[in-house]
């Protein structure tokens, strides 16, 4: 049984996937990518497209989780939790936020995730898709 904390943890490591990481390993070695795979049990890594610390890149690099010493985070996460608020001050009551699954219920009928409008059609998705564009085009800024 894993803690809240462990939890958290893997939770934050997950969120990571498909995101721009620098990983330095044990052996001195760094490598910058898109982090495609992550085994929660053993934290190996799969980045796709990695450079080296000589620039080459490598289509996949596969690293033992023993050998993982930092991962570092290059963009900053999607705000679902922001964009949950926003869609509460048009929606009340009627947001639902599942920031462990990514995506956010609105109305029981419509799910956004940070790509956008993924479920639901009619005017409340249209609704949502305006609300969701408009707070896109202010954190681009």
């Amino acid at each position: 049984m894993l803690s809240i904390a462990q939890r958290k943890f893997f939770t934050e490591v997950a969120a990571l996937v498909e995101t721009n990481v620098i990983v330095a390993t044990t052996t001195g070695k760094t490598y910058s990518g898109t982090l495609i795979g992550v085994n929660p049990d053993t934290l190996s890594l799969c980045l796709s497209e990695a450079k080296d610390e000589e620039g080459k890149t490598l289509h996949r690099v596969f690293l033992n989780g023993n050998v993982v010493a930092q991962i570092f985070s290059v963009e900053k996460p999607f705000d679902l939790k922001a964009l949950a608020d926003r869609l509460e001050k048009v929606f009340p009551t009627m947001v639902r936020l599942y920031e462990e699954n990514g995506f956010i219920w609105v109305m029981n009928k419509v799910k956004v995730t940070e790509k956008g409008v993924v479920d639901g059609s009619g005017p409340a998705a249209e609704r949502v898709e305006r609300v969701y564009e408009h707070f896109m085009s202010e954190i681009k800024g």
